[in-house]
């Protein structure tokens, strides 16, 4: 009896002594109530409580968590009917303000997010959704982070992930996309055809004044190749005739010399200087303002020798020397 009544005071006692010892994992704390009323916090690690005096009411982790908030519908200022939904990053950094300030800690998390959405999207128009995101996130952020303060809770991030208009403002936000893209390419054509238009005009008044310079400097060129050609020209008849007066002046200094030694000779250049007159007055007769000359053929035989007479008296003046003409 004695064997039996000390093994049920160590089961007892072994019993009494395991629900005393509370063991809190990393990432977790516990709150511990005596009688009713609060008494302490457990930590991570082996803890003490009292049997049946103390009891753990309440154990959370301390890490962060996330809070998907659901769709929630709202009304923009423009009175457009949107549905927006939400994430939330919180965690709780005092565990006895989250359990006695609060019933139920998860539920007002959520209900005041959604407030809040309401709220922030009432303030805004329908563009203002979409593009003012960022500043959306960020005032949900302070709001809610000062609105759960008294709860020991923590917001770190808040997401919007969604924001969905109704059907109706879907189709006539493509209408106006559509018509802003039409409206687009038209002044994109517009001012394609524009800047084509200029470009061809440019083109076209680059290319005469590039054909006018052309002429120019065409003219120009031509005016100065004509200079020089009349140039060259007039040098080259010069040339001519000084190297014939010089062939002349070299002629008659051999004719001189030949009628000196040779008495016989004079007749000859008698006749030489008749024949020249014969070819100038072809030359005369084939220039544009030439003469017409009548010549009666029994007179030739008188004419020439009246050329001849000329010639005489012309060759005995030829160089300064004088020749005896035999009469």
């Amino acid at each position: 009896m004695e064997g039996f009544a000390f093994l049920i005071s160590l089961v007892l006692g072994g019993s009494v002594l395991a629900s005393s010892v509370k063991v809190i994992n990393q990432g977790d704390e516990a709150l511990v109530e005596r009688l009713g009323s609060y008494n302490k916090k457990l930590d991570p690690g082996l803890n003490f409580i009292t049997p049946f005096v103390d009891k753990i009411v309440y154990k959370q982790t301390i890490r962060e968590k996330v809070l998907d908030v659901p769709p929630q519908q709202c009304i923009t200022r423009d009175n457009v009917g949107i549905t927006a939904d939400a994430v939330v990053y919180w965690r709780i950094v005092d565990m006895e303000k989250a359990y006695y300030k609060v019933e139920n800690l998860q539920s007002a998390m959520i209900n005041l997010v959604l407030t809040q959405i309401r709220a922030e999207m009432g303030q805004l128009e329908l563009d203002q959704t979409f593009t003012a995101r960022s500043e959306i996130n960020e005032t949900l952020l302070r709001e809610l982070d000062i609105s759960t303060d008294p709860w020991g809770v923590k917001v770190t991030r808040v997401e919007l992930r969604d924001i969905v208009p109704s059907q109706a403002v879907r189709e006539s936000m493509e209408l106006q996309m559509s018509a802003e893209r039409r409206k687009r390419a038209s002044i994109l054509t517009s001012e394609g055809d524009r800047e084509s238009a200029v470009n061809s005009a440019r083109g076209k008044a680059d290319a005469q004044i590039l054909d006018a310079e052309a002429r120019q400097k065409s003219v120009v060129l031509a005016a100065e190749a004509e200079q020089k050609a009349i140039i060259l020209k007039a040098q080259a008849e010069r040339q001519q005739q000084v190297l014939k007066a010089q062939a002349i002046a070299e002629s008659t200094d051999i004719i001189s010399q030949k009628i000196q030694n040779d008495p016989t000779a004079k007749q000859a250049l008698e006749i030489l200087l008749a024949l020249g007159y014969l070819d100038m007055a072809s030359v005369i007769g084939k220039s544009d303002s030439s003469k017409v000359m009548f010549m009666d053929p029994r007179t030739i035989p008188a004419t020439l020798e009246g050329i001849r007479a000329i010639a005489g008296n012309t060759s005995t003046e030829a160089n300064g020397v004088q020749f005896p003409i035999n009469k």
